[in-house]
């Protein structure tokens, strides 16, 4: 075994029982750290560490390459948006990109009709996913690791799901809108 698990494995208490009905949690908790050095994509976005383009000048529509700059590693989150370059993209997992490398990265497009440069690079707006958008998002990409290996998610139904969300925004907002109507009495 491994010395690093050998030493966690030995720090670990087993905390105080907290049960409700039928069901009872033990804690296993630690008092042992392993150093973690990380950014946020954010962070590393805004000190110019870290370069989001196309896989090339052609594009590709469910990968990007990631250039990592720093001394650190980059953490960039499922469901964190990349605005600009030819379409603006979610990203599919959750990924750790190591310091001082190169990582092609799965995605998925946001913004359907567009394929023409904005911009070179992408940048963050610090937007992320939708809850649901996002919890059906990773569905598709489960079921194609299962099926491919593959992070790849639906397109379609990505599209499909973006289409909903902006119609029933659109619709909402509109109602809100309308002036509040009043019945007035008619006297005959």
């Amino acid at each position: 075994m491994p010395q690093l698990i050998k030493d966690y494995i030995d720090r670990i208490e087993i905390g105080a029982e907290q049960s409700y009905k039928n069901l009872a949690v033990f804690p296993v908790v630690s008092d042992y750290v392993i150093p973690f050095d990380y950014l946020t994509l954010d962070e590393a976005l805004k000190e110019d560490l870290i370069e989001v383009v196309e896989i090339d000048k052609g594009g590709s529509v469910p990968e990007l390459r990631v250039i990592n700059k720093s001394d650190k590693m980059v953490l960039i989150l499922d469901g964190e948006e990349l605005v600009g370059a030819k379409q603006n993209r979610i990203v599919n997992t959750t990924i750790l990109i190591p310091e001082m490398e190169t990582v092609v990265i799965p995605v998925s497009c946001v913004e359907e009709g567009r394929w023409s440069y904005d911009t070179e690079r992408f940048h963050s707006e610090e937007r992320i996913m939708a809850p649901m958008m996002r919890a059906a998002k990773v569905s598709q990409v489960n079921f194609s690791l299962r099926q491919s290996g593959d992070f790849r998610s639906d397109q379609g139904a990505i599209w499909n799901e973006i289409s909903a969300k902006l119609s029933s925004m659109l619709s909402s907002r509109i109602s809100s809108q309308r002036e509040p109507t009043t019945c007035q009495p008619r006297f005959i």
